[in-house]
C-alpha cells in the first residue's frame, strides 16, 4: 500500500479504457460492474441527491451486501445535503460502510470550503469509473430526457485501477477513522485489441486540482497540433489563459468547448465571459454548449486526455479535492475528438466581431460578475493563509 503515499502516481503501460457519453451509458455500465462484484467496492461522489438514480445504486450496493461484497461508501458533507434521512437511513441498515467528507459545521467558515469534489467508483481492484457524473436525477436520461446534463466518463481496466483504489483509501482512513485494503480481481496488464493504452492518476493527494492544473499547463505550452478543453465552469487562472492565447498565437488548434444558457450557476458563465474578447482576439475558437447543460470535464492536448472531476477553475484549483484520469494514445484521443465534435455542431460559436456588439446590459452583468469572482477568490485567498 506504498502507493497511497505517493505524492504523483507514475505512468502504467497496458490499460484499456473506455469512453462514456451521459448518464445512459454512464450509469449502466457503472451498476452493471457492481451487480458484478465479488469482493469489494469504493465509491466516492461528490454530488448525491435522493431520487431514482440513487436508488438504483442503494438496492444494487445492498444487493452486493447480501452476496457477500464489503461496500464502502464515501460522500462529501455539501455535496450530498440532498441524501435524505431515510436514504441514508436505508444505506447504514443495508451493511454498506457510509462515511462523510467534511460534514458542514456551524461556525467553521474556512474548513466548510474544503470539499471533495471527486466521482469515483472501484470495484473489485479490477475496474473502475472516474467521470464529472453526480448520483442525482438531473444526470438520469430516463428521468429527464430532454433536459439530463451532458457529461463524460471513462471506464478503466488494467494496472492504473490499483492506484484509484490507494487514492480512495487515502481518504477513507482520515474520514472513517477506519482503515481498508484493497482486495479483489486482478488489475495486471490488460491484453486484447485494445489494450497497450498508458494513463496515469492525477490528484491522488492534497489537493488535486493544483496537479490537474500544473500537467494541464505543461501540455498547453508543448501542444502541436490540438488544445482542446471542454468544462462546466470557465473561471481559468491567469497562467491558462495566457497559455492558452500563446498557444493560438503560434498556430495551435485551441477550442473551448462551454456552457450556454442552460446553467445551473449563471453568474459563473458571465465571470467567465469576461474572458472572451482576449481569447477571441488571440486565435481561441470558443464555443457554447446549446441543448442541455454540460457538465463535463474533458481536457485534449494532441493524442494527451485528462478527464475526471476537475473544471480546471480558480475554486477548485484552491479548494476542492480532484481526480483526473490522464491517457496517453491515438485511439483514445480519436474518440474523445468525435465526442469534442458532435458537441460542436450543437453549439453556437462566438465570433470577435459579433461578441463586440453584444448588448450593455450583458456587458455589465459581465463586468458586476467578474468582481464578485475576483473579490471571492481575494477573501479565499486570506482565508486559506490563515488556515
Amino acid at each position: 500500500m506504498t502507493t497511497i503515499f505517493q505524492r504523483h502516481f507514475p505512468w502504467r503501460e497496458n490499460n484499456d479504457f473506455q469512453l462514456l457519453v451521459d448518464g445512459g451509458e454512464i450509469f449502466p455500465a457503472m451498476l452493471a460492474s457492481i451487480r458484478a462484484a465479488q469482493s469489494q467496492i469504493f465509491l466516492e461522489m461528490y454530488l448525491v441527491e435522493s431520487g431514482s438514480l440513487l436508488d438504483q445504486f442503494i438496492i444494487s450496493l445492498s444487493d452486493a451486501v447480501q452476496r457477500g461484497v464489503n461496500v464502502y461508501v464515501l460522500f462529501d458533507g455539501y455535496g450530498a445535503r440532498g441524501l435524505s434521512n431515510r436514504d441514508r437511513q436505508r444505506i447504514i441498515q443495508a451493511g454498506i460502510h457510509l462515511a462523510i467528507y467534511n460534514p458542514l459545521r456551524l461556525g467553521k467558515v474556512r474548513r466548510n470550503l474544503l470539499r471533495d469534489h471527486r466521482k469515483l467508483l472501484v470495484v473489485d481492484t479490477a475496474q473502475a469509473f472516474v467521470g464529472g457524473m453526480g448520483l442525482t436525477d438531473a444526470f438520469d436520461v430516463d428521468v429527464n430526457p430532454q433536459t439530463f446534463w451532458h457529461d463524460a466518463a471513462v471506464c478503466i481496466e488494467g494496472p492504473v485501477v490499483a492506484d484509484w483504489s490507494a487514492v480512495f483509501c487515502r481518504n477513507w482512513r482520515y474520514w472513517a477513522r477506519q482503515r481498508v485494503l484493497p482486495v479483489g480481481g486482478v488489475n495486471a496488464d490488460v491484453e486484447g485489441v485494445s489494450a497497450g493504452q498508458a494513463g496515469r492518476v492525477v490528484g491522488g493527494r492534497h489537493f488535486g486540482a493544483l496537479s490537474i492544473h500544473h500537467f494541464f499547463l505543461k501540455r498547453v505550452r508543448n501542444a502541436e497540433r490540438r488544445v482542446w478543453m471542454m468544462t462546466a465552469y470557465f473561471v481559468p487562472s491567469r497562467r491558462l489563459l495566457h497559455a492558452l492565447r500563446k498557444a493560438a498565437k503560434r498556430g495551435v488548434n485551441v477550442c473551448l468547448l462551454l456552457p450556454g444558457s442552460k446553467i445551473d450557476h449563471p453568474a459563473v458563465r458571465y465571470a467567465g465571459h469576461r474572458h472572451y474578447y482576449s481569447l477571441l482576439r488571440a486565435g481561441v475558437r470558443i464555443f457554447e454548449y446549446q441543448p442541455r447543460f454540460l457538465h463535463a470535464k474533458v481536457l485534449m492536448c494532441d493524442d494527451w486526455v485528462s478527464l475526471g472531476s476537475s473544471n480546471v477553475d480558480r475554486w477548485n484549483l484552491r479548494w476542492n479535492l480532484e481526480a483526473n484520469q490522464e491517457i496517453e494514445n491515438s485511439d483514445f484521443a480519436a474518440r474523445t475528438r468525435e465526442l469534442f465534435e458532435t458537441d460542436f455542431a450543437f453549439s453556437e460559436e462566438c465570433y470577435l466581431n459579433t461578441w463586440q456588439m453584444r448588448p450593455r446590459y450583458r456587458r455589465v452583468l459581465e463586468w458586476f460578475w467578474g468582481k464578485v469572482a475576483l473579490w471571492l477568490e481575494n477573501i479565499g485567498s486570506r482565508i486559506r493563509r490563515k488556515r
